[in-house]
């Protein structure tokens, strides 16, 4: 067993990052309407995008190493890589937990504890098949670089309840400055868009980001730990399909994006025990129609609108993964946000003032290709997007020379 205490130091690569653009299409803030596409623009600093990795088969998270030297990566069906940035080798891990790779399933996310270089720690969430279904689970092992694997691999906390779903799993991490770790869960595709749905509810995980210690306890601090009926790992709920957790590096904020149902795709600022309305309100719309799913957030005073979001109608943006840049390789990106695109196949690439984001435009957007995730270098300050196919390249995007 794995006994470390909680750190409450930063993780060092939960930074991340933002690119030179190449023009957006329509896209909507909160609950405004109207056209509101973003001019191009480009970094005052001219960036090079070249393949760091090429023959990669559907990678899903992205986390380097502290000092850059490896770069951690997922992939969908069951393998976790370590890759060298420097060379180019690469790694299959052994000790990776078994995964339920169906549908939206498998092997997720990676992210490395605050405190890596005393313990070198590694956290994967992924999709587990038991009673009942499946759902989506968290673990860590100590990365053992010299055998290639992870050493003692075990769950730390498991979402409840198993359902009969392959899909919306989530499911981000990412560890905030004071060393809690977020993980993102999904609605599991559950229709009922009432009041009853599992987004509403508090005796489950679903439709959830969980805040969890370190070892997968339950802090204190938590916003529902005193109430009976409700999950304690609960940290904010009404969330449909949270794929994007991301730490602002001045604030320590803990920043989300979700997936709309047709569009309604959101960024949010997560609050403690804050109700982001998924399905009661909402901006999306039914698939296959223009009836709303829910009303407006601004209808109700007790729940929390996106700083940012595509209404039904604009389009949409289904966002993945999303960083903020902290490097200093393209220094007018500082303090950027840059959210990976799926079926809009580019990076989105915002402007951040407070909760204020102004979309400035986007990157990749030539290459034609579903982008799910991204991260920075925490050394160089370069960018890194994966992209989501079967035969799958990892960008760098760096300085030109």
């Amino acid at each position: 067993m794995i006994t470390d205490s909680v750190s409450r130091r930063r993780l060092l690569a939960a930074v991340a990052l933002s690119g030179s653009l190449a023009g957006c299409t329509g896209t909507f803030g909160g609950d405004d309407g109207g056209d509101a596409s973003a001019p191009e623009s480009e970094s005052t600093t001219p960036v090079t995008v070249s393949e760091a990795f090429t023959g990669l088969s559907d990678p899903w998270g992205l986390a380097f190493l502290p000092d850059e030297s490896g770069l951690l990566v997922t992939e969908q069906a069951g393998r976790l890589l370590l890759l060298e940035p420097e060379t180019g080798d690469r790694t299959e891990l052994t000790g990776v937990p078994e995964v339920h790779a169906r549908g939206q399933g498998g092997l997720l996310d990676v992210a490395i504890h605050p405190a890596f270089d005393a313990n070198s720690l590694v956290y994967l969430t992924y999709s587990v098949a038991g009673e009942g279904g499946s759902t989506t689970r968290v673990g860590r092992g100590r990365l053992d670089r010299e055998r290639g694997r992870l050493d003692g691999f075990e769950p730390v906390y498991t979402a409840r309840p198993f359902v009969e779903s392959n899909g919306h799993y989530g499911s981000r991490a990412v560890f905030d400055d004071e060393g809690y770790l977020y993980v993102s869960v999904g609605d599991r595709q559950f229709k009922d868009f009432g009041p009853d749905h599992v987004g509403q509810r508090l005796d489950d995980d679903l439709g959830s980001v969980l805040r969890l210690d370190d070892d997968g306890s339950i802090p204190e601090s938590n916003p529902f730990v005193d109430d009976p009926d409700a999950s304690d790992a609960v940290f904010t709920y009404g969330n449909r399909n949270p794929q994007g957790l991301t730490i602002h590096p001045e604030t320590g904020a803990v920043w989300e994006t979700e997936f709309g149902e047709r569009d309604g795709d959101e960024i949010n600022v997560l609050e403690a025990g804050g109700n982001y309305g998924w399905p009661v309100a909402d901006n999306s719309c039914a698939y296959g129609s223009d009836e709303p799913v829910g009303v407006s957030h601004a209808e109700r005073d007790d729940v929390i609108a996106p700083v940012y979001g595509w209404p039904c109608g604009s389009g949409g943006f289904p966002p993945s993964g999303a960083a903020f840049y902290d490097g200093d390789a393209v220094p007018d990106w500082q303090g950027d946000l840059f959210v990976a695109g799926l079926a809009k196949r580019s990076i989105a690439h915002f402007a951040v003032d407070g909760r204020e984001v102004t979309q400035k435009g986007t990157l990749l957007a030539d290459r034609e290709q579903r982008i799910r995730d991204v991260a920075v270098g925490p050394v160089s300050g370069h960018l890194f997007a994966a992209v989501d196919d079967d035969d799958a390249p990892i960008y760098r995007i760096a300085p030109a020379e």
